[in-house]
């Protein structure tokens, strides 16, 4: 099966481009996707212990093998360039250019094996879609290419068993598996826009209150500064320590 980016991807190219040109960005983006997949694996080698299918038992583990062994290749290369160039940039730019979700923080014990399958298998085709993209845009650092194409033939493995053991244990309520997890993934990518959104608009209005609210208390406190004496001030007369008058 050969996996060729999506047509938003393919028109996100020259942002691709630009994000992934920065060497440190790169380091850090690279990073984050170890942190991602080595969390996906830990999910998986839960969801391991979970089926009654031995099958379902061994696959889900060597699916688990395979993101720790991502985790260490891009953590393995990420550092290598932290190495060589530094620190990332301010601006990672996560949003247009995020790596492979993982479960997304699914409660694995609470979903059977048919809507796991789904969620995996749609997650995985995502994934691979934008690996893809990131591999194209990569001429000038083949080492990062390669492992974004030794990473993406795991993922055609991971996208082909998810379909082919979802099509064995729901052969006849598959499409409606995979239009649940489609609309599952839609909520949460929406849930993740509009914390993003929040965010932003927080922080602009805050921004706002800065500069808005605030110099007019600065004003009065100058102006009651030049209000005070200056220099020192005669000490009050004593009271009496005998009566509260």
């Amino acid at each position: 099966m050969r996996v060729k980016p999506s047509t938003l991807d393919r028109l996100l190219k020259p942002l691709h481009r630009w994000i992934w040109a920065d060497a440190g960005r790169r380091a850090r983006k690279l990073l984050t996707f170890a942190e991602t997949e080595a969390d996906g694996g830990r999910d998986l080698a839960r969801a391991a212990e979970l089926p009654r299918d031995p099958l379902l038992r061994r696959l889900y583990l060597l699916h688990a093998q395979d993101e720790q062994r991502h985790a260490d290749l891009f953590a393995r290369r990420g550092r290598e360039l932290v190495a060589l160039h530094g620190a990332a940039p301010l601006v990672e730019a996560n949003w247009l250019a995020p790596g492979e979700r993982g479960l997304d923080d699914v409660r694995v014990e609470q979903h059977k094996d048919e809507a796991l399958l789904a969620f995996l298998h749609l997650s995985e085709s995502a994934a691979a879609g934008r690996f893809a993209a990131y591999a194209e845009v990569l001429e000038a650092d083949a080492r990062t290419r390669e492992v974004f194409s030794r990473i993406l033939k795991d993922e055609v493995f991971h996208m082909t068993y998810t379909r082919r053991q979802l099509a064995r244990l729901a052969p006849r309520d598959q499409g409606v598996r995979l239009w649940q997890a489609r609309a599952g993934r839609m909520f949460s990518a929406y849930l993740r826009i509009a914390v993003a959104l929040a965010s932003l608009f927080g922080q602009a209005l805050l921004t706002l209150q800065y500069f808005v609210l605030l110099p007019p208390f600065a004003a009065l406190a100058r102006r009651s500064t030049r209000r005070e004496t200056q220099g020192f001030v005669p000490a009050r007369a004593p009271t009496s320590m005998t009566s509260q008058y």
